[in-house]
């Protein structure tokens, strides 16, 4: 009983093409039809393109989302130390002078330049002594963390999205090599078709031929 050979993948499931390396063993002999080997290896082509088209607009969205995390982290960790550090300052001021509470006052707050847009930027007042801040999600969803949880998720989803970068760039390579293999496939199907229909027109030229004269 025959069994069929194991389809080998990449880590990521994608099937890997085989190269034809007998042609005419793949066709199922030197008379048999080469349209349907054809339209398979056409076929497998479409279907690896497909996956490279999602795959480049994957690897976009992710190029675009990596320095928005980023940059949403650098905030965080910006708040964090700087109400830390006004935290520590208030309670060094206290031990020299309990009485001065206007230093702690001013520096409760910090101006924040916020980008709305690409070219629309607002300023905010920001209490810097709080330790909440409040993170988008998507689809309209805000929730309020802990400046410790907020830096520990956005780290956590910054280094996903830095893998499934990772991994879609050596997809799009994978697959790349693999249309290559199938249109060399191609290549290789059709020439071999030309040429047996050669040799055929000539070996019945060269019967037809001795008769003849």
């Amino acid at each position: 009983m025959s069994t069929k050979p194991t389809l080998q993948t990449n880590p990521r499931g994608i099937p890997q093409a085989p190269f034809i390396d007998n042609v005419e063993e793949h066709v199922g002999g030197p008379d048999a039809e080469v349209e349907s080997a054809l339209r398979q290896f056409q076929e497998a082509i479409a279907k690896y393109r497909y996956m490279e088209l999602n795959l480049n607009t994957r690897k976009k969205a992710l190029l675009d989302k990596i320095p928005d995390i980023e940059k949403t982290l650098a905030m965080v960790q910006f708040l964090k130390d700087k109400r830390e550090g006004k935290l520590k300052a208030k309670k060094d001021e206290d031990l020299e002078d309990e009485d001065d509470e206007s230093s702690g006052a001013a520096s409760s707050s910090q101006t924040l330049t916020f980008e709305l847009n690409d070219t629309l930027y607002a300023e905010a007042e920001v209490n810097t002594t709080e330790d909440i801040v409040y993170l988008w999600l998507g689809a309209n969803v805000m929730l309020s963390y802990t400046q410790a949880e907020a830096i520990d998720l956005l780290t956590d989803k910054l280094t996903a999205a830095r893998q499934s970068l990772s991994n879609a760039t050596e997809d799009l390579e994978f697959l790349r090599e693999q249309i290559t293999i199938m249109e060399v496939n191609t290549a290789r199907c059709y020439n071999w078709d030309v040429k047996r229909r050669r040799e055929k027109r000539l070996a019945g030229e060269a019967i037809e031929g001795p008769s003849k004269a």
